[in-house]
């Protein structure tokens, strides 16, 4: 039996092309690198939070749930809390050189701390 997904197509206007393909919007999530390959940014950032000092990792490849783990980790190992998001891991205080002291332990390639 074919799928019917006609609630997905609503206001789409009929094409008479055969190798037409409807575009729902979702995109793909990048595979995650592995992590000789991963080249993370280590910052600290004080912009927008009140004051308050935060240490910002940037660079991550991959997919979120993948990003949620090693964001988890990484809060576990400095014993402090913290966010991810848009391919980004927030840690409340400056952890700059203890993250990349954990991260090249781990075995993660480049880890640039600025």
């Amino acid at each position: 039996m074919k799928n019917n997904d006609w609630k997905e197509r609503l206001n789409v206007v009929y094409s008479t092309n055969p190798d037409f393909r409807y575009n729902t919007g979702e995109t793909e999530e990048p595979e995650t690198l592995p992590k000789e390959k991963q080249a993370f940014r280590i910052q600290l950032d004080k912009r927008n939070r009140g004051g308050k000092q935060v240490t910002l990792i940037t660079g991550f490849v991959g997919k979120d749930a993948d990003l949620q783990v090693l964001g988890k980790w990484l809060k576990t190992k400095c014993g402090v809390g913290g966010s991810t998001k848009d391919n980004e891991i927030i840690i409340q205080g400056d952890f700059r050189m203890k993250i990349a002291e954990i991260l090249q332990k781990d075995g993660y390639g480049k880890v640039k701390v600025s």
